[in-house]
């Protein structure tokens, strides 16, 4: 958990939570980091994210995730930090990078003085740089297992799926949220949790089961072509 330096929010007890991946940015942070860091396109070799694959096909989300981790083990976080920073500044300089509609609820929660949460099962190297470019007010991710700087392969705790509803009720506790000015963004129907969480809840993209979901509960809906106003409607 990362905390971060960011505005002071002026409406009390409210906030706003954004998953990452496919919500506020157009790709899936861990499979692109990854390769990012790992390939050797001179080897010819399939990218370490289809290799990884290949050995997790068919797991359930969670072991595939912390499987995931695994890959980490031995790099120092140190370089993973600074690899971090620059696969940001890569990729924040490609129109679309960013979503934005998601980009907009943002902006406008941030206006209304919402403090911004972001939350996902991706890690610190990738997320923090991030969280610092949208003044968020604090990170909710995977946290690793490190001993002298250096990753195990090991985690301390999973955000994605329940993981995400825990994060909703740790923040409420210590911010001391009101449900009804909460706000939950996220793009997959492991998201759920969380949308159900909070007092308003909005789906991103168009993953079938969350937007079949959506319109019975009468959630509102955006596309990634999209803008959004503050309350989260069309």
């Amino acid at each position: 958990m990362t905390q971060l330096v960011a505005t002071e929010p002026t409406e009390t007890g409210s906030a706003a939570f954004f998953d990452v991946d496919e919500t506020l940015i157009d790709m899936k942070s861990m499979q692109s980091f990854l390769d990012f860091y790992f390939e050797d396109p001179a080897r010819g070799l399939p990218s370490p994210w289809q290799r990884f694959q290949r050995t997790v096909a068919g797991l359930p989300r969670e072991e595939g995730n912390r499987a995931y981790y695994r890959l980490w083990s031995g790099q120092k976080l140190s370089d993973l930090t600074r690899a971090g920073r620059a696969w940001f500044e890569q990729h924040i300089q490609r129109p679309g990078f960013l979503i934005p509609a998601a980009l907009d609820a943002v902006h406008e929660h941030r206006r209304a003085g919402r403090q911004v949460f972001l939350v996902s099962g991706s890690f610190h190297p990738c997320l923090d740089p991030l969280a610092s470019y949208l003044d968020a007010s604090e990170v909710f991710c995977t946290e690793l297992v490190e001993e002298d700087g250096v990753l195990t392969g090991e985690i301390v705790r999973s955000r994605i799926g329940e993981g995400k509803r825990h994060v909703v009720e740790e923040a409420t506790a210590r911010y001391g949220l009101r449900p009804d000015r909460t706000w939950a963004y996220g793009d997959h129907i492991s998201d759920l949790p969380m949308l159900t969480a909070v007092g308003h809840a909005v789906a991103v993209g168009d993953d079938p089961q969350l937007i079949r979901i959506a319109h019975e509960r009468r959630w509102p809906t955006i596309a990634v072509d999209e803008r959004t106003d503050t309350e989260g409607h069309k």
